[in-house]
């Protein structure tokens, strides 16, 4: 098995490649809590590139067998779990992260539980079964980052705070996404929406949905800032330079949720995505809204 100082290089260069938003907001954390949000990170992307197809989360293609991927990331999981050389580090470094911080094993299983759902052609009916699955792939990641950050197994106020934070996250990923997984025969909109606007789900990508398309889009990015705005109350229980790190996570991809809802028609034909000046911009507000954490800063 790879020594502790290797993953975390390696975590290191998936999080710098995977994500920009989360690898510049994990600079802001002490260097224990960094290098354990990478290793966790690491786990994540790992698992989310297996079960899509892709690569570092870009180039999403139609898995072959995704009962075959889901049951190597159950495989590798529990392996690193108990210890075992996985031959994967970014499975080796869900092992170590589990260890030093104690991650409940129901969480990690919660998150596959997700790609279980994908695996399965799972559809949502209503707007409660896409929450659902959004706690799956990213509310519980929000839950397990927490704890790598120092928060208590039983601090549930402050647990639920960081689940809404992943979701707030998906949901700003799905608003992004909605012509790209479309493409990929993946359609993540509650059946119950569609209907309620006249879409078709088979032939989504009819010019004729797009009006209606942009505007469920805009309805996730709402419900997406509804929960940003949640989960920044929760910093108040954090350490100043975990604070800061959430919240510069929380503007950086909030700024994609904002920029879906104000693009209309045309986030369906381009990736949305916030320019370096804008992370760097949110790294100076962060730091004052973490200074003030005590008291609920809203988004500006």
């Amino acid at each position: 098995m790879n020594n502790r100082s290797t993953l975390v290089a390696q975590a290191r260069e998936t999080i710098g490649r995977g994500s920009q938003s989360f690898a510049m907001a994990s600079k802001l954390f002490d260097r224990e809590t960094r290098e354990r949000a990478w290793l966790l990170y690491a786990w994540c992307r790992r698992c989310d590139d297996l079960a899509d197809g892709q690569a570092l989360g870009h180039d999403m293609s139609v898995v072959a067998d995704p009962a075959a991927r889901l049951a190597e990331i159950r495989a590798k999981t529990a392996a690193a779990l108990a210890g075992d050389a996985t031959g994967d580090s970014s499975f080796d470094a869900l092992g170590l992260v589990a260890r030093e911080c104690a991650i409940p094993r129901h969480m990690i299983d919660d998150h596959i539980a997700g790609f279980a759902l994908d695996a399965e052609g799972w559809v949502p009916e209503t707007e409660a079964d896409l929450v659902q699955y959004c706690h799956h792939v990213a509310g519980v990641v929000g839950m397990m980052m927490a704890m790598v950050m120092g928060v208590a197994p039983d601090d549930e106020a402050t647990l639920v705070r960081a689940r809404d934070l992943g979701l707030a996250f998906q949901l700003a990923n799905i608003a992004r996404d909605i012509g790209e997984d479309a493409r990929n025969g993946r359609c993540y909109l509650p059946r119950a929406w569609l209907a309620g606007t006249g879409i078709d789900r088979d032939r989504l990508l009819d010019p004729a949905h797009r009006p209606a398309l942009a505007e469920l889009a805009r309805r996730l990015a709402g419900r997406a800032a509804d929960y940003e705005e949640s989960a920044r109350r929760g910093t108040a229980a954090l350490p100043f330079r975990s604070a800061w790190a959430v919240l510069a996570a929380a503007g950086i991809y909030g700024d994609i949720a904002r920029k879906v809802a104000a693009k209309g028609e045309a986030a369906l034909d381009e990736r949305v995505y916030t320019t370096r000046r804008e992370k760097l911009g949110w790294l100076f507000k962060s730091w004052r809204q973490a200074l003030n954490r005590r008291q609920y800063v809203p988004v500006s």
